[in-house]
């Protein structure tokens, strides 16, 4: 600033910031009902300074863990591709369709619910959202065999070995809890 008394200086008084970028959402894909925690790349990530919208809705418990690095909890959004953005005092960086929003999977029933503890046993699974080529299931933790999703309604697998007793029974999806 000049004026006739003279010119004043202050060192620092404001800075410059690059627009971020992003490379990279691990994992890529969540439920609908958010909560998910994921991890972007890129760089120019500002602590303190830096916003994450997924599908347009604001990320929760943004966490930059350093320029090229930060956490955060997935919002609720709509079933399928999302928008991502990181917004900082250099700019905003968006990549479209660069998060995938999914139903939660549902079990209504196994049929038959009980079998030989040597496994083998042929049996359907109803609920909501299976997701051919994507699905898996396991029984009392154990990884079923044959899984083949009917319709996002039905699926049938073939039971693995296991121990005596009531077990559970997890249709999983990636991302998808």
């Amino acid at each position: 600033v000049s004026n006739f008394g003279g010119t004043a200086t202050l060192t620092g008084g404001f800075t410059y910031y690059n627009p971020p970028s992003i490379s990279a959402i691990n994992p890529s894909s969540g439920s609908t009902a958010g909560g998910l925690s994921v991890t972007l790349t890129g760089t120019d990530f500002v602590t303190g300074n830096t916003t994450v919208t997924i599908g347009g809705n604001p990320a929760t418990t943004i966490n930059v863990t350093g320029s090229t690095s930060l956490t955060c909890t997935t919002p609720a959004g709509s079933a399928g591709s999302a928008s991502v953005s990181v917004t900082t005092l250099g700019g905003t960086s968006t990549i479209t369709n660069f998060f995938t929003y999914y139903t939660p999977l549902t079990i209504a029933t196994v049929s038959p619910n009980q079998g030989p503890y040597t496994g083998g046993t042929s049996i359907t699974i109803s609920g909501t959202n299976f997701v051919a080529g994507q699905t898996s299931v396991t029984v009392g933790g154990n990884p079923a065999t044959n899984v083949k999703v009917l319709s996002t309604m039905i699926l049938t697998c073939t039971t693995p070995a296991g121990t005596v007793g009531a077990k559970d029974v997890v249709v999983s999806t990636p991302g998808v809890s």
